[in-house]
């Protein structure tokens, strides 16, 4: 099977030393991994991009701000997103999105923070990452007003419905292990629904390991569980399915790496 995590979180207080989680992926068939960086405190947007730059061959990076930090970036925390989403090791802008589940950050404040994003993925050039919790409505009405036709929606977890908007507008699904879990029918519905070339799977690491690992730390190498569950989801063979979504995280990404033909 080959496959690319094309959403991790690979920060030094959960994975201390990267280099065996790398090497576990590398062993279930993970060929590359798409580490997001993201404004941790004032000042700060973590090691993802150092990491990213020091295994090329491996990890990519996006770097963003979280719409649960949205109230505390600065001035100067703007102005270096917008210096690191110009470099070319950046493949992405995100995650970026809205969150009202949790609304760490005020709405308003998550709002103005996400559009400024979407602004930035379109001076930049590059795709957008996007969370989005509760919040489906607003995050496509603001997509379609922004104009913006490149990105996935990190970690999808809506219905049918939800994912009928965002294909519309263009953009990816990138599904995590929460396809695995009960009480999650209007997602797999979703998932069978949505046209294989639109489809990516993520880990979310070190959040949301799928089925039998659930409430274990989650890394790379188990996105071939959630990649065999859709594939089976979906009635198609799991390493053609995984090689797929491979394929569509690599051209929207823009990913450095070599796949064989489909």
């Amino acid at each position: 099977m080959i496959l690319i995590d094309s959403h991790c979180h690979l920060e030094v207080r959960d994975f201390p030393d990267a280099l065996p989680v790398m090497e576990r992926a590398r062993s279930q068939g993970v060929v590359h991994a798409v580490v997001v960086g993201q404004l941790q405190r004032t000042g700060d947007f973590g090691l993802s991009l150092q990491l990213a730059q020091q295994h090329p061959a491996f990890l990519s990076a996006t770097m963003g701000i979280h719409p649960h930090d949205a109230a505390q970036a600065t001035a100067a925390d703007w102005d270096a997103l917008e210096k690191m989403c110009a470099l070319s090791d950046v493949k992405a802008v995100g995650e970026a999105g809205l969150d009202y589940y949790y609304n760490h950050s005020p709405k308003e404040e998550q709002l103005a923070a996400f559009r400024r994003q979407c602004v930035l993925a379109k001076t930049v050039k590059k795709p957008i990452v996007i969370h989005v919790r509760d919040a489906h409505e607003d995050c496509a009405k603001i997509l379609e007003e922004e104009k913006m036709t490149s990105g996935m929606i990190h970690c999808f977890t809506g219905g049918p419905d939800d994912a009928r908007k965002y294909l519309n507008l263009g953009f990816h699904l990138s599904i995590s292990g929460v396809v695995t879990y009960k009480k999650t029918e209007a997602l797999n519905e979703a998932v069978k629904f949505a046209p294989a070339d639109r489809l990516m799977v993520e880990t979310d690491s070190p959040f949301l390991a799928p089925i039998p690992l659930r409430g274990k730390k989650n890394e790379p190498a188990n996105v071939a569980l959630t990649a065999t569950y859709i594939a089976q989801l979906r009635g198609t063979d799991a390493e053609a399915f995984a090689l797929k979504c491979a394929h569509n995280s690599k051209a929207l990404l823009s990913l450095p790496i070599d796949l064989p033909a489909l």
